[in-house]
């Protein structure tokens, strides 16, 4: 009769989980956030962009938000769940805050 030992019960425990990723897969999750900084440096200092540089900027920083989460806090490895439980909202909190900006801009600007 075969004795499950404690390594075999790991062993069959992580076999359904995906593999976390290599450094490598890190590195390039580094260099996107840092592209996509550059990109919001740029934005900031585009004279042209002025009337739309909020809500490209949210959008940015949204991007970043969700890819620190995903990535370095390991959701986007843990069940679908939490990964829905936390788009979820933050699709809904970014509708909202796009939504009163729209409100407030014409309430302020007369647009």
């Amino acid at each position: 009769m075969h004795n499950p030992t404690s390594t075999d019960v790991t062993t069959s425990e992580t076999s359904h989980q995906p593999a976390h990723p290599r450094a490598g897969e890190y590195v390039r999750i580094a260099v996107i956030l840092a592209v996509i900084t550059m990109v919001e440096v740029i934005v900031y200092y585009q004279e042209s962009l002025r009337p739309v540089i909020v809500p490209i900027l949210l959008v940015l920083s949204a991007i970043k938000f969700s890819l620190v989460v995903l990535f370095f806090m390991h959701l986007k490895f843990d069940n679908r769940l939490f990964s829905t439980i936390f788009t979820g909202p933050l699709m809904l909190a970014f509708a909202v805050l796009m939504a009163l900006l729209t409100i407030f801009h014409r309430v302020l600007f007369g647009a």
